[in-house]
Parts: C-alpha cells; structure tokens; sequence
C-alpha cells in the first residue's frame, strides 16, 4: 500500500507542477504585455519591466497554486481513471481513505510552502517591485526614501522622518521628525500620534510632542495640533503600500491594532487576516475536490470535460470567497465567518458528494 501512495503522490505532484509552471508563466507573459504600454514614460526601460515582472511573479505563484493544485490533481486522477489505474487500485483494495491520504501526504507540504510564501517571500517582493517601478517611471523624485521594520523613513534637507504605520485612508500614525543644523546638530525633534493629509504640502499632525534643544537648555512644548509643511505626498506613500489582501499576518495584525486605537473600521483587515489563515488550506480542499471527479467513467465526460467542470467549481471556489470578503466588508459581517464560510461550504459539498458515490 505505501507503494501505492507513494505512485499516486508522484503523478498528483508531477501533474501540478507542470500546470503550476504553465500558469505562472501564461500570467508572467500578460504582465509582461501591460507592462510594455509604460516603457519609454520617464527612465521606465524593458529591463525595468522585466525586473518589475519578476518581482511580481512570488505574488502570482502564490495567488495561482491553488487553481494549479486543483487543475493538477484533476489531471492526474483523470488520466488513472482513463487508463483504468484507478479502478483497479479500487479493485484490489485501496479505500477512499487511503487514495485521499496519499493526497494529503503530498497536500500538507504543499500548504505549509504555500504559507511561508505568501508570509515571507510575496510580501516583500510586492513591496520592492512597487518601489523599483515608482524609482523608474520617477514618480520619487524630491526625497530619499526608504521602509524598514521601523517604518517608513525619508530625508529632506536637514530632516529625518519614521512614520511607523500609513493606514488605509493615507492618515500616518506614530511620527518622529528629527531637524538638525549645518553641522549635523539635533535642534528639534517632534513626535505625534497621527496625522492626515489637508492639502497643498500639509499634514496635521495631533497629539505632538516638541523638544527644543538649543544651548541654554532643552523645551518640551506639548500641543494637541501641528501643521507640518512638507513635500512629503499620500502618493509617495502609496508606492511603499501593499494591499492589506497581500500583507503578512504581523502587519495585518498591528494595522488593525492602529487602526482600533483611532477608531476606524478594522472589517478589510480583519478579513484579509483570517483569509491569510485560511488561505493554505486551500490547497488541500482544492485536492479533496478533485476527488469526486475520479468515480466518473468515460461514458460520462472525457479527461478534458472532467478538468473543465471541476476547473469552473474551484473558480466557483474563489468566486465565492471574494464576493464573501466584499459583503463581509461592506455589511461588516464577523471576519471568521467571511473567510471561513467559503471554505466550509466547500468541504461539506464535497464531502457529501463522496459519500454519496460511495453508496451508490
């Protein structure tokens, strides 16, 4: 029986990557295409688009692996029940449960990669991709900036500025200006709570905190408003964000803590957290659909009528987590329920279809 498991894991496996290569590169040449409309605009050349796109696939392979798990393992199921393989593992033995755990073996590996890409690779990339092309097409040109795991750092003149968090309305939250002299001598350094954008260069800042540091002495001015005139832009911000759906889970979780602490809606985030929790799961319900297709003879639909109809019900799959994470926003429905309903509907359906074949 191991050697069974360990046969359909090889061709399950071997089908999804060859369909997971397909897909990224199909969704890579696209990109690619819309990317050329912009070459030539400012120092935007082939090469940065080519870099631009690369920067993006992480992003694409984690969106695709689902879909490409699905397609995979329908296609490999296929081609044993086409060969009469199946039916004789059948024959000889082999329970659902065992086809299924021979799924899984290879599934839960994939969903732990599937993880870690979408936590510590697609972010990232995504974030750097954003900055290469604003660098190349020079939507940055008056300051130097850069983002840390401090936060958002940029220099003009003489000042230094962290803003540790940008929400999703554009306001800031936790800011530090720090003004120095010609000689590179600290005189003043301000810190606020938040901020937002009023137009025309300028940013309110409230609840600010300024030290005044001269020579006779330091002074500590507290202020519930500033008005803080700068070049600094919500669109130079912009190209340092990442949708919250593309987010790690660290970042989600303090972006709906500051957003809690000034009380705005934290419904997007939350949402776009707990479908990051679920998210890998995915890929094992997507295996667990593709079962179902294997009772299905000749007779009733070719290999290619098989991927079809199951390629539209995974789709169905992801149609329907979307339009539930945008209702969930919209209705402020509870985050757990709007990203876990989806996924729930599907393993019960598919659940029942199985035993239902089971028994026929």
């Amino acid at each position: 029986m191991n050697t069974l498991v360990r046969y359909i894991g090889r061709e399950v496996l071997t089908a999804i990557m060859l369909i997971f290569t397909a897909l990224v590169a199909l969704f890579a040449f696209f990109d690619l295409i819309h990317e050329l409309g912009d070459v030539g605009k400012g120092g935007y050349t082939i090469t940065a688009a080519l870099l631009y796109v690369g920067l993006q696939l992480p992003s694409r392979m984690y969106e695709l692996f689902p879909v490409s798990t699905l397609i995979g393992t329908l296609f490999a199921l296929a081609q044993l029940v086409a060969s009469s393989e199946y039916t004789v593992m059948r024959v000889s033995g082999a329970s659902l449960l065992q086809v299924g755990w021979a799924l899984m073996r290879i599934g839960i590996p994939l969903s732990i990669v599937t993880f870690l890409a979408g936590e510590f690779v697609a972010p990232q990339a995504a974030l750097l991709s954003q900055r290469v092309r604003a660098q190349a097409t020079g939507d940055i040109s008056k300051v130097v900036a850069q983002q840390f795991k401090s936060g958002f750092w940029f220099k003009q003149d003489q000042t230094y500025v962290n803003i540790r968090s940008v929400l999703s309305d554009l306001s800031i939250a936790g800011v530090s200006i720090y003004e120095f002299d010609n000689d590179f001598r600290l005189r003043n350094m301000r810190t606020a709570e938040s901020g937002t954008f009023t137009g025309n260069g300028h940013w309110r800042l409230k609840k600010v905190r300024a030290t005044e540091i001269a020579m006779s002495g330091t002074r500590v001015i507290d202020s519930d408003t500033y008005m803080w005139d700068t070049v600094l832009r919500p669109s130079l911000l912009t190209v340092y964000q990442v949708a919250p759906e593309k987010l790690e889970l660290n970042t989600l979780w303090e972006n709906m803590r500051l957003l809690g602490a000034n009380t705005q809606k934290t419904t997007r985030f939350e949402i776009a957290f707990w479908n990051k929790v679920f998210y890998p799961a995915a890929v094992l319900v997507m295996m667990i659909v593709a079962l179902p297709f294997s009772y299905f003879q000749r007779r009733q639909g070719g290999v290619g009528f098989r991927i079809f109809s199951g390629t539209m019900l995974g789709l169905m799959f992801f149609l329907m987590g979307r339009i539930f994470s945008n209702l969930g926003v919209l209705n402020d429905w509870p985050a757990l329920f709007s990203a876990a309903f989806p996924l729930a509907v599907f393993v019960v359906l598919t659940a029942s279809m199985l035993w239902w074949l089971e028994r026929r």
